[in-house]
């Protein structure tokens, strides 16, 4: 476990981008190859993921992306706003990803792709993660996250290229969660859909933790560390996962071997990384308490907008779970699509399950609101 405040999001990237450039000159590269000389160059400056330029914009063949930025109770959200090309009025989407995701992650992989569906897709770092404010760092709260949701529906109603009339939520991982409790609060959100989700519920914790007394265990930890905080402003933290392949941490937030080997590299700060983002290996201690204790069942009654939820039998919380909340929405505006046997890391980057998904997520979306 890690304490203390958190490490400037800017100190990081420099350590990283020095610790690179010194294993670049150790090497010495041979001038003018792809690890010579333009590899101090990149160094220098301020981060950016993409060569942004002045206008914060880049033209492709199917869509444009904006870096664009909009407000959560005074803190900037940054995100990556993905236009199809077109004049029309387009269905639009806002979406939240993995535990502790940056935009960069899993969210580019499905807005890159609903773009060229013809939908307006918003994939942005929430609060206290990667580009965006807020303090301290890597702080995962999930009442947070479906503010940052609901602002983000508020700030797509603004632009020019969106319809209002319809407004979507996408739920992927651990964010179907949030997109549940955004939806099930916010007026503007016309449809919802939620991919391979995490679902927290008492069922998945013991799924994943083992025993209840293992359950309970790290919920009062949890507890503890959340207590800590709004006492006196102390954040302590602990791994996402574990460092190296060859070095368990019990007390990592995810154990499994799989999930450190899609999540580790991308803690690389070097500058040819940088199109990743700014994701962390830690999370504040606290949200254990809310992930392993959290219960999103009750919710799913109370949901009214068209919903599609898109699910495979190796995706996380298993074939049962997503089953028996898909039951308990009302009505018959829903659809459960499971794709065999996919796993759950095959949602997250394997284009051949993506691009199965993203038609599925066009329709629903790109439909009228009732």
């Amino acid at each position: 476990m890690q304490h203390g405040a958190s490490i400037g999001r800017r100190a990081v990237l420099a350590a990283g981008l020095v610790a690179v450039s010194r294993v670049g000159s150790a090497q010495q590269p041979p001038a003018g190859g792809p690890l010579g000389g333009p590899l101090a160059a990149v160094t220098a400056g301020p981060f950016e993921t993409q060569p942004w330029g002045p206008s914060k914009r880049i033209e492709g063949p199917h869509y444009a992306v904006e870096r664009i930025t909009f407000e959560v109770e005074g803190t900037p959200v940054v995100g990556n706003l993905f236009l199809p090309k077109g004049g029309t009025l387009r269905p639009a989407v806002a979406m939240l990803g993995p535990v502790a995701f940056v935009k960069e992650q899993v969210p580019i992989q499905y807005a890159s792709r609903l773009a060229r569906e013809g939908i307006v897709a918003l994939a942005f770092d929430p609060r206290h993660h990667g580009e965006s404010g807020g303090e301290p760092r890597r702080l995962e709260d999930g009442a947070r996250k479906t503010a940052d949701l609901r602002a983000a529906l508020a700030f797509l109603a603004t632009r020019a290229e969106v319809d209002p009339a319809r407004l979507g939520i996408l739920g992927i991982c651990q964010g179907v969660n949030w997109a549940v409790g955004a939806a099930v609060e916010e007026p503007r959100a016309a449809r919802l859909a939620l991919v391979a989700g995490h679902y927290l519920t008492a069922e998945t914790a013991a799924m994943y933790l083992g025993t209840p007394d293992n359950v309970a265990a790290r919920v009062a930890k949890g507890r503890a560390a959340a207590d800590r905080f709004r006492r006196d402003g102390t954040t302590d933290y602990v791994r996402i996962v574990q460092p190296r392949a060859d070095q368990p941490d019990p007390e990592a937030l995810l154990t499994a071997l799989p999930i450190h080997q899609f999540y580790i590299p991308w803690a690389d700060r070097g500058p040819f990384r940088a199109y990743r983002g700014l994701w962390e290996n830690r999370i504040n201690a606290g949200a254990e308490a809310m992930i392993w204790g959290g219960e999103v069942s009750p919710l799913f009654p109370r949901i009214t907008q068209p919903l599609l939820m898109v699910h495979a039998e190796r995706a996380a919380s298993g074939p049962a779970i997503p089953r028996r909340l898909f039951d308990a929405v009302p009505g018959t505006r829903k659809e459960l699509v499971m794709l065999g046997v996919r796993n759950q890391l095959q949602f997250y980057e394997d284009p051949l399950t993506i691009d199965l998904v993203a038609p599925l997520l066009s329709q629903h979306f790109a439909a009228s609101a009732v």
